[in-house]
């Protein structure tokens, strides 16, 4: 499988969770449409099937991330 660059997983994350913050999903349909393009690109990226997998993959990519550290998944 292809990896994506860091750099590339970096900003992924970013603009996901931006879009996500300002809740992206209720908007406009070019703005709903561009979040599940960068949720796409992060599973894709990744090897991973849903968000939530495609974000704590993307994170263990990361520069700096730990192996086992699982602060990334939140309790809801």
């Amino acid at each position: 499988m292809l990896m994506a660059h860091p750099a590339v997983l970096k900003d992924l994350i970013e603009q996901y969770e931006t879009l996500h913050a300002l809740h992206a999903e209720n908007g406009g349909p070019a703005v709903r449409q561009r979040m599940a393009d960068v949720a796409y690109t992060l599973c894709v990226s990744t090897g991973t099937r849903d968000i939530e997998a495609a974000l704590v993959a993307a994170r263990h990519r990361l520069p700096g991330a730990r192996p086992g550290h699982d602060s990334v998944l939140t309790a809801d």
